[in-house]
Formats: structure tokens, C-alpha cells, sequence
């Protein structure tokens, strides 16, 4: 279903898809969206530009002119999403009372967002293996997407415990791998049972934080 016709009006009296799409601002909205399904289902090359545009209801010029190239959608693409997940993260999931019930979150949180994204990690790691340039991009903005915002919420438990910058970096990567591992290796391209998979994460989530909290 293209993008254009995937709703009409909301029921609280949003805008349509179709008045979204007169501004630029949703019509870049719909191409990213459109080249994610295209990318995921077909493969980035096999994707024609003029295929994502007519799947978003646009141009195909417009392509050209909101990001270049094909090339340059993917790397927009990957800045996009990774802006739009920091926002959920914070929005979405209020500090934890202690250190080791944060970490279980953060871990449920990334293993959960790395399931339900799944189309947009098949497209930048497919990517990244085969061209240098997106895989700087993915090694900055993809898979490390998150850390960041793990960091500055860990910190908030500094004073309870003797953790240091680096040992906080180190916990925000184990918890961005744990997601990575746990959420789409295993149950998308390993095909493991989901619910088996979230379980061994749920379980390392308490070890690290368990073992992180009775630091004195």
C-alpha cells in the first residue's frame, strides 16, 4: 500500500496522509519511510528511485533535490531514525529507582526497539559491509545509536555508585550489544524463538546490573 493511501483522516482530527504530503517536511517523511520497505524487501540495489517515490506518492525529482541520491536517502535514513528513537527513549521511559532496574530496561527497551526495527538494521548492515562510506555512518549513527542517551541516564545513579566514565561507556555498549544481539541477530537472522531470545537477555541484563549495583 503506498504511502499516500495508507490513512485518511485521524479520528481526533489529525491531518491525513495526503495533507501531510503537501509540505516538504512530510513528503521527506514518506520517502524515508517508502525507501526503508523498498530497501528491506528488495535490497538497496535492486531499489529504483523512481519505485520509492511512486510507493510515497511523490516525485521522483524530489529525491534529488531533499537528499541527491540514492545514496544520500540511505544516509538520511540512518540520521532520521536514529534522531526520532533518541526522542522515544526519553520521552518514553522514565529513569528507573536504581542502577540494576535500569539496566534491565534499557536492555528490554533495545531488545524490543531492535525487533520492531528490523527492516531499517537488514538495509544499514547490508550496506555497511560493502560500501566504506555508510559504514562509517552505521559505526557512528547506526548500531551506536543510543549510547549516548544510555550514558547521561546511567549517570544519574553516579553518586550510589563508584562507577567511572569509561566503565559507564562500557555499560551503555553492553546494553546496545545485548539489544543488537538479542533482538535481531538471534530472532531475525538466526531465526530463534523470540521469546527465548528476549528471556537470555532479560537474564544477562540481571547479572550486569546486579553485579554493577553491589560495587562499593
Amino acid at each position: 500500500m503506498r504511502v499516500l493511501e495508507a490513512t485518511n483522516h485521524t479520528g481526533n482530527g489529525g491531518q491525513s496522509a495526503a495533507v501531510r504530503l503537501r509540505d516538504p517536511a512530510g513528503k521527506r517523511d514518506a520517502l524515508l519511510l517508502a525507501a526503508t520497505r523498498l530497501f528491506a524487501r528488495q535490497g538497496y540495489e535492486a531499489t529504483r528511485t523512481a519505485q520509492i517515490a511512486a510507493r510515497a506518492g511523490c516525485s521522483e525529482g524530489l529525491i534529488h533535490r531533499y537528499f541527491g541520491s540514492k545514496k544520500g536517502l540511505l544516509l538520511a535514513l540512518i540520521k532520521s531514525r536514529v534522531s526520532k528513537e533518541v526522542v522515544e527513549l526519553t520521552d518514553q521511559l522514565p529513569i528507573a529507582p536504581t542502577l540494576e532496574a535500569e539496566v534491565l530496561q534499557l536492555v528490554e527497551w533495545e531488545v524490543r526497539n531492535m525487533w520492531n526495527d528490523q527492516d531499517f538494521l537488514r538495509v544499514i548492515i547490508s550496506r555497511g559491509l560493502v560500501e566504506p562510506h555508510v559504514g562509517k555512518v552505521l559505526s557512528q549513527a547506526g548500531l551506536s545509536r543510543h549510547v549516548p542517551a544510555f550514558v547521561q541516564r546511567l549517570k544519574h545513579f553516579k553518586q550510589r555508585h563508584p562507577v567511572s566514565d569509561e566503565e559507564m561507556e562500557g555499560l551503555a555498549q553492553s546494553i546496545k550489544t545485548i539489544g543488537l544481539v538479542f533482538g535481531f541477530m538471534r530472532p531475525v537472522l538466526l531465526q530463534q524463538d523470540r521469546r527465548v531470545a528476549r528471556k537470555m537477555a532479560t537474564t544477562i541484563a540481571k547479572i550486569i546490573g546486579r553485579g554493577v549495583s553491589e560495587r562499593r
